[in-house]
Formats: C-alpha cells, sequence, structure tokens
C-alpha cells in the first residue's frame, strides 16, 4: 500500500483556495489524480508544479503547488479553464 503524500496547509494557502471556493480536500484529490496532467513551471525564484485534476466529485481543478520539505504545499486552486480542461479530459479518453 502506498503512503500518502504530506500536504503542508495552513490559515493562509486554505483562505486563499476558499476565495477560489476550493476545498483543501478538493485540492488534494486533483492533485493526487492519477491522470493528472502535471507541469513543472518557475515562479520567481521558486519551482512550482500546476496541476489539472479531477476531484472526487467530478470538478477538474488547477492547482499550484511547491514542495516544502517532503510536504506537498498548495499555493492557489481554481476551476480549470477551458484549454487545460479539455487536455485533461483528451488524456484521459486515451
Amino acid at each position: 500500500m502506498e503512503d500518502r503524500p504530506e500536504f503542508d496547509w495552513d490559515t493562509a494557502n486554505v483562505g486563499h483556495l476558499a476565495g477560489h471556493n476550493v476545498l483543501p480536500s478538493e485540492a488534494d484529490e486533483a492533485i493526487l489524480d492519477p491522470n493528472a496532467i502535471m507541469l513543472e513551471i518557475q515562479y520567481e525564484d521558486e519551482e512550482r508544479v500546476k496541476s489539472v485534476g479531477t476531484t472526487n466529485g467530478g470538478r477538474i481543478i488547477e492547482v499550484i503547488f511547491t514542495f516544502r520539505g517532503e510536504a506537498i504545499r498548495p499555493v492557489t486552486a481554481f476551476d480549470a479553464a477551458k484549454r487545460p480542461e479539455r487536455l485533461y479530459l483528451e488524456g484521459t479518453r486515451k
């Protein structure tokens, strides 16, 4: 059985996601989605990852996260734009 990765949550990132109507559990689910599309991006001096994945409820969201040690730290999340949503759906049909 695989270990679930640790997520780094605090009031700052939970509050930021809430502003986009995304729950921490939804961000976790989208990142852990086995069909998620992962794109590395550079933001200022920090490497970040954009994940486009689906929640257990079927919502397709984009989650931007980084790593703090071994923990995954979501930075923001929001409903997927049309193009990333289409790429995700095309990838799951293969």
